[in-house]
């Protein structure tokens, strides 16, 4: 029995990580790449939700406003969640030299979510693009996020975010790895369908597919699986570029990473309709795939290592399979003893983190919490 549970839990983590993204590869051989126009561009609100964000507000709204796009079929909704550190006077200064920039307050503070319900409430573009408060855009993102929608079997797009870090910090290097490992699954399931979770920081919506949500929602999460219950895609857009910094220690990026599994959690029960295969096909299996069973897969982590060491005195393949996971779950002290092994360690040690998190999110969703406010860059 100990032997069956070891190699059970090891088949489902090789098709987790490696076997999900082999069929995607293999199903998206059979398609072709679609090409866009810039014909008959259409008007675009971004909304970008604020707590306590005077360090990169200006920037960002700046960064906003010198898109390629046309002046005048771009408008700016910064949505404040009751900041108290002079975010809204920020915004103000720039809307008085500019009229394309808004300013909403949202007293008393309820969280990212409310905030875009709110926002949605007033925003006058036909497509709608949701940037984080840190977020900088590649001057084309805009116009690249909008071709997509070119097609019309597309509802919601998501670019690409490259994270950058200011000191070559092990979670910098980490998270890299990770954002071009889940980009390139992206990729492909925008190839063969749709994409199962985006990048808050730079996602476009047709306005009319828009759902309100509950305050406590994960909306990177949430709205996403709504389009797909309309009948519409979720695609990824390389060209469409955005960068953020990482979070500057492990500590504040596990927090993070803890808060966004719970409310991913949260989100998977709340649209559980979508695993019926029968009604929506593929996107059922990609759903289980990509999200419940990655979030879930600290447990067949921790069922293969406990039952390797039970396995140690019948076979020495079991004892450098045993070695093996000692020296991957021991990398981040090895990192931490000697900075130089950074490099080559500095994705097993994210990876530890975020199975870390999930884990701790479960136990959490478990217990029934649930997450609506929070600190930006402090997890």
């Amino acid at each position: 029995m100990t032997e069956y549970s070891f190699w059970i839990s090891i088949t489902i983590l090789i098709y987790i990580y490696f076997g999900y993204p082999a069929l995607l590869q293999i199903l998206s051989g059979f398609t072709t790449p679609q090409s866009f126009s810039n014909k008959d561009l259409p008007s675009v609100t971004v909304i970008i939700p604020a707590y306590n964000e005077i360090e990169f507000i200006t920037a960002t709204i700046k960064n906003k406003l010198s898109q390629n796009y046309p002046r005048n079929l771009l408008e700016i909704i910064v949505v404040s969640d009751e900041s108290g550190d002079g975010t809204d006077d920020a915004v103000r200064e720039i809307t008085r030299t500019d009229s394309r920039v808004q300013l909403l307050v949202q007293k008393p503070r309820q969280g990212k979510t409310a905030g875009l319900n709110l926002a949605m409430t007033k925003a006058k573009g036909s497509i709608i693009v949701f940037s984080d408060a840190n977020s900088l855009y590649s001057d084309d993102a805009i116009i690249e996020l909008v071709r997509c929608f070119d097609d019309q079997s597309v509802g919601y797009v998501t670019g690409k975010m490259v994270y950058i870090s200011t000191d070559g910090s092990l979670v910098g290097d980490g998270c890299s790895a990770y954002m071009k490992y889940e980009n390139w699954i992206r990729s492909k399931e925008t190839m063969t369908g749709s994409v199962v979770g985006v990048d808050g920081g730079i996602d476009a919506v047709r306005k009319d597919l828009y759902v309100p949500m509950r305050a406590d929602q994960l909306p990177d999460f949430v709205q996403p699986l709504h389009i797909v219950t309309q009948k519409s895609r979720v695609v990824y857009c390389e060209k469409a570029l955005v960068k953020e910094h990482a979070l500057e220690d492990s500590t504040s990026e596990f927090k993070m990473r803890t808060r966004v599994s719970l409310r991913a959690l949260w989100a998977i029960w709340d649209m559980r309709h979508l695993f019926n295969p029968l009604k929506y096909g593929f996107f059922s299996l990609q759903l289980l795939s990509h999200k419940l069973l990655r979030y879930l897969s600290f447990l067949p982590l921790i069922v293969c290592f406990l039952t390797n060491l039970l396995l140690i005195p019948d076979s020495p393949l079991y004892i450098l399979t045993s070695f093996l996971q000692v020296f991957f779950y021991t990398s981040p002290i090895l990192v931490k003893l000697n900075p130089k092994l950074r490099k080559p360690l500095g994705f097993m040690s994210y990876f530890i983190l975020l199975h870390l998190a999930a884990a701790f999110a479960f136990a959490q969703f478990l217990s029934g919490k649930k997450i609506v406010t929070w600190k930006p860059r402090n997890g």
